[in-house]
């Protein structure tokens, strides 16, 4: 999946500007920006204020919170030198999303304090879809951003939004993605749909091991990812294997049906001394009813023998077990894959009791060749 983000972005912005620069003479001062409290002018100069703020967080690789510092105009500065710094910070944001390492991820703090040049791309593109939008609202505009953008934003950092074919909207597929993401932002109204009256974007969770990242894979990685892409990612010679391809399209599955929660979804593992991804990790979806979740992972076959799936696992495991909607992890393994047990014994799962397995495969539909592993909330692994 070729990155997009420094593409999308500078689309976005000279949608806008494309837009706004046929009302440069109208009072953005005495109008407010659609919904918000904001004049037009104000929403405007906020638009400039999130692009260069996202690229001073990944330029200077802040960590722990944002860049301390903002950008004034100069005074007198009218509505045509407002759209100026519109285009300028737009340029330097995108140039620094072209010059940003994969690898990299900066504070912001939602939900998981930190993001990717993709997941920065994307807010700073939603930043500028919305607030054309208010001020189109606000000056008598009809504001229609080109197709691919609202998907791009939606794929990225709204993972927990049910996307729309255009059915419910009655609209083409560019114009439902665009109506999805105006009400899943709380401004406009969908069919069937209750009002949004809160919302945030969510990036992607990244757990860190000694000599890895487990990087949590967006629907638009998944997606790539289902096509026969690499979805984003340097993976080794011989990957991504079988089984992380099928995640992704149970990935994708979930997404599709509004049901994907990104924390229970799939993580690639990246190596961390060359950046090279090695395998695929993650559960089949959100704890049940009774406070369950699967696992299940796979490597890449070059990368197999090295300890890569049991430093993961664990680390997975102990992230899902300190929460409070989870007792319990289980994992299905095959009865003659014995590697794949001594990675599931190896961080601290236990083989089901017989009541379990028998339990598993009445109510559960567990295959019978298939072995239970279960770690609950307090087991620990025996080489701790």
């Amino acid at each position: 999946m070729r990155h997009m983000g420094g593409e999308r972005v500078t689309e976005a912005v000279a949608s806008c500007v494309a837009l706004l620069r046929t009302a440069v003479d109208q009072d953005w001062e005495g109008v407010k920006a659609g919904r918000l409290e904001w004049s037009c002018r104000r929403t405007a100069f906020h638009i400039a204020e999130d692009l260069i703020a996202y690229g001073g967080q990944l330029a200077g690789r802040a960590q722990d919170a944002y860049v301390p510092f903002e950008i004034t105009l100069d005074e007198g500065t009218d509505n045509e030198g407002l759209l100026q710094v519109i285009e300028t910070t737009g340029a330097l944001f995108t140039a620094t999303l072209r010059t940003t390492p994969l690898d990299v991820r900066a504070f912001h703090p939602y939900p998981f304090r930190s993001a990717n040049r993709e997941g920065f791309a994307a807010m700073g593109v939603a930043e500028v879809l919305l607030h054309t939008h208010d001020i189109a609202e606000g000056l008598g505009l009809t504001y229609q951003p080109p197709a691919e953008l609202p998907e791009f934003v939606l794929t990225t950092i709204f993972p927990h939004v049910r996307p729309e074919t255009g059915s419910e909207t009655g609209s083409a597929v560019g114009s439902a993605h665009w109506r999805t993401l105006l009400w899943a932002t709380g401004r406009a109204d969908l069919p069937a749909r209750p009002p949004v009256t809160e919302w945030r974007w969510n990036n992607n969770l990244v757990l860190p091991t000694d000599r890895l990242t487990l990087q949590g894979v967006t629907p638009a990685a998944a997606a790539d990812l289902c096509d026969g892409g690499d979805g984003g990612f340097r993976w080794v010679e011989d990957g991504p294997f079988d089984g992380t391809r099928e995640a992704a399209k149970w990935l994708m599955k979930g997404y599709d049906e509004g049901v994907h929660r990104p924390e229970w979804g799939l993580f690639v593992l990246v190596r961390r001394e060359d950046g090279r991804a090695v395998g695929g990790m993650g559960f089949h979806g959100v704890p049940d009813d009774e406070r369950r979740a699967e696992v299940g992972y796979d490597l890449a076959p070059s990368a197999r023998g090295h300890g890569y799936a049991t430093e993961a696992l664990n680390a997975l495991s102990e992230w899902a077990l300190s929460r409070d909607d989870v007792d319990l992890l289980y994992a299905t393994i095959e009865g003659d894959n014995s590697p794949s047990q001594g990675v599931a014994q190896r961080t601290g799962y236990l083989r089901a009791t017989v009541e379990e397995e028998r339990t598993a495969r009445e109510e559960h539909d567990m295959d019978p060749a298939l072995q239970l592993y279960v770690r609950r909330q307090r087991t620990l692994p025996d080489n701790r």
